[in-house]
């Protein structure tokens, strides 16, 4: 009996009478997956909030009287009454070499079935965009595979550059383009050996698409050997609008891993109309007043201190952002493209017009920049390639006035004629970037005349036969290309001598 008393006198010592101090709240309202919290008197912007069934939130409007938070996770499982409490910390997403390779949700959660990532690192959603001082000026080429892009509008590491168009002209294809190409160009580097060589690593975040165009996005970077060397971030049209909202800065920060790691990463947001959309719909159930087109005063600032994260660190790695928007009927002039063309350094135009034609990938070159220009460029992209821009900008214009006229100048029918030449040179199939050796090469034999004898619509088919005969016969040449990056003449004496080779064989 004695024992029994004793274990009891042990227990009561234990007790502590001290208060414990806990932040605690009780659900208002909820509903559209926000909800209205009373009594959370101390916490912060952007802190997790931990709701009953283990779904948390974050609190973005901190009100006099009440706090409204997003829900992340299954709103039906919360009622009126639960009672809430904050965490002290802000939402921070898995980072790391592990997630490559991976689909995940907004949260860093694995979707694609593979079982648990092993990420030990965890960085903040939200995080203060470098400085200026720590910023370094962009200058090495991020090469996308795409002719048109490559010799005419360069994006340099760290770039930020708008990828622009209507519904269905090709802007997802031109950014999965260039996920594929630093795949390709990572494996070239890796087998080379060089030391100095640093790999690209890519995240593409897709916002509030169907879950069957993701599907058959990432099978095409699993067909072409990318997805090694991707990150996928899901939040689809299914997911609530808290989820889509965050999407992106999740994406930013397992980029900004690789640049404070000293690696070099590329980030796609595909695409922010769709998140300006998801962040309107929790901002007009917030009860934010809705300025221009029902958009809240700070959509300017959500997609500036997204994109600003994007940077080229002096001393670290870089993280390229090229994010995608969606015009209605090529209007440019609307809010949100008005808004990102002005955050961003240069965007790429694609017109319908021009993917009607048949001409794709579809980019304006007189609505298209690059405002990082030529410093981005490798010296042989510049060699062959200078003049193409103004040469291609000129054909357009002279295009519009020759259809209205029939006695054209002999001047005019070679510019017509050029023109056409460069236009049918720059078509490529989707999924199928080009070295930036063999463009050099393809373009080479366009300033040289190559082509010139040919049909214009045989062009395309000459451009693939050069690219086709200098992969498989003269692969030490192109080598040669890439290591020296620039043309002397030996180096041109070698190009035309193999290109005289093809000219005898080739029977187009």
């Amino acid at each position: 009996m004695s024992t029994v008393i004793e274990q009891i006198e042990q227990q009561i010592a234990k007790l502590s009478n001290k208060a414990v101090r806990k932040n605690t709240g009780i659900i208002r309202t909820v509903a559209d997956g926000v909800a209205k919290i009373d009594g959370l008197s101390d916490v912060a912007y952007n802190e997790m909030i931990q709701f009953p069934n283990g779904v948390i939130g974050i609190a973005l409007n901190l009100g006099t009287d009440e706090v409204g938070a997003v829900v992340l996770g299954d709103v039906s499982q919360l009622k009126e009454g639960d009672e809430v409490h904050t965490t002290g910390k802000l939402l921070s997403v898995p980072v790391g070499k592990p997630l490559l390779g991976r689909a995940v949700d907004a949260l860093g959660n694995p979707v694609d079935g593979k079982g648990p990532i092993a990420s030990t690192e965890t960085y903040p959603v939200e995080k203060i965009a470098p400085g200026i001082m720590a910023r370094k000026s962009v200058s090495q080429p991020l090469f996308t595979g795409i002719q048109a892009i490559d010799s005419m509008i360069p994006i340099g590491r760290g770039q930020r550059e708008l990828i622009i168009g209507d519904r269905g002209t090709g802007k997802t294809t031109i950014a999965i383009d260039t996920i594929i190409n630093q795949a390709k160009i990572n494996k070239v580097g890796a087998a080379s050996g060089d030391p100095k060589f640093r790999p690209v690593y890519s995240i593409y975040v897709a916002i509030g698409q169907k879950n069957s165009n993701i599907v058959r996005t990432i099978a095409a970077l699993e067909a072409a050997g990318a997805l090694e060397y991707t990150i996928i971030v899901a939040a689809p049209a299914a997911d609530n609008a808290a989820n889509q909202y965050l999407a992106p800065f999740s994406g930013a920060a397992m980029g900004e891993w690789f640049m404070e790691n000293g690696m070099d990463a590329l980030i796609v947001f595909d695409d922010l109309s769709k998140h300006a959309v998801a962040y309107r719909q929790i901002s007009l159930i917030l009860k934010r007043p809705s300025g221009r087109e029902a958009y809240p005063g700070d959509v300017f600032y959500l997609h500036s201190r997204l994109l600003e994260r994007s940077a080229r660190l002096d001393g670290k790695g870089s993280l390229t952002a090229l994010p995608i928007i969606e015009t209605l009927a090529g209007d440019v002039s609307a809010y949100i493209p008005t808004n990102v063309i002005s955050i961003t350094d240069g965007q790429i135009f694609l017109e319908t017009d021009l993917f009607n034609q048949g001409i794709r990938p579809a980019v304006s070159v007189g609505l298209s920049v690059s405002r990082v220009g030529s410093a981005a460029q490798i010296k042989v992209t510049k060699q062959v390639g200078g003049k193409l821009k103004g040469e291609l900008a000129q054909f357009r214009e002279l295009a519009a006035f020759a259809q209205f006229g029939s006695d054209l100048d002999a001047k005019t029918k070679a510019q017509l004629d050029r023109g056409g030449r460069i236009v049918e040179l720059f078509k490529q199939p989707a999924f199928n970037p080009i070295s930036i050796e063999l463009q050099a090469v393809t373009i080479y034999a366009l300033q040289k005349g190559y082509y010139d004898a040919l049909d214009v619509k045989k062009v395309t088919a000459a451009a693939v036969s050069i690219r086709e005969f200098f992969a498989t016969r003269k692969d030490a040449l192109l080598t040669e290309i890439r290591t020296k990056a620039a043309l002397d003449k030996d180096l041109e004496a070698k190009i035309v001598a193999a290109l005289d080779e093809w000219k005898a064989t080739y029977a187009g």
